[in-house]
């Protein structure tokens, strides 16, 4: 088993690019915790989001001589992951509700202030409460809110990704954390959100590593 941690995208892109296909697993097993929260946060169940995962790093491998890094690697292939599941939702004619809202908060809604093990397990346990709260909300504001607090991007990335001012981008986060504070700031950290269980790891790199293979 490759060393996830002695490598950096570029260099793994890099030796992908030369030749090195197998090192494109340490690439899917990276990313599939972030793929997967944006298939979520667009409302796709776990099938539909594993199958768009496996579309989206099939798509950037074919795509890799033109990741010019001048973005990281994980905003491009979050974009990419986007459009995929942009597409997919234009298919089922999804409708996006459009609200707008002025007010602005600085506080993060989660911290990662509970570190106690026992109420880790509790809340993935109860992760689907959170996951309930989030559908909720309206679309524009669910994937601001899943770029900036759950995948970690910044303000100017979210707002290039989604194309949409950096101002607008604070004034959704802000709103789709008003919407959701009150039931679950205290139970619940960002990164609990939508958790990629590691047993559904080794299937996608199979599923994937066994696509690329065939190109």
């Amino acid at each position: 088993m490759v060393q996830l941690e002695n490598f950096t995208e570029a260099e793994i892109i890099g030796r992908v690019i030369d030749g090195e296909k197998a090192l494109y697993e340490i690439i899917v097993r990276r990313f599939n915790p972030y793929l997967y929260k944006i298939g979520r946060s667009y409302n796709y169940n776990h099938e539909d989001t594993q199958d768009l995962m496996q579309e989206t790093f099939i798509d950037a491998y074919k795509n890799l001589l033109q990741f010019e890094g001048r973005a990281g690697f994980k905003t491009w292939i979050i974009r990419i992951m986007m459009n995929n599941c942009y597409r997919k939702r234009g298919k089922a004619s999804f409708k996006n509700e459009i609200m707008q809202d002025a007010n602005e908060y600085s506080t993060p809604m989660f911290s990662n202030r509970n570190n106690d093990p026992d109420k880790i397990i509790q809340n993935r346990e109860l992760g689907h409460i959170v996951e309930n709260a989030l559908r909720k909300i309206p679309f524009d504001y669910r994937m601001v809110f899943s770029l900036r607090e759950i995948n970690g991007l910044n303000v100017s990335e979210t707002a290039e990704m989604l194309g949409i001012s950096e101002a607008n981008v604070k004034v959704r986060l802000n709103r789709a954390k008003i919407m959701l504070r009150r039931d679950i700031e205290n139970a619940y950290s960002a990164n609990e959100l939508f958790e990629f269980n590691l047993i559904y790891c080794d299937p996608m790199v199979e599923n994937v590593m066994h696509k690329i293979n065939k190109l």
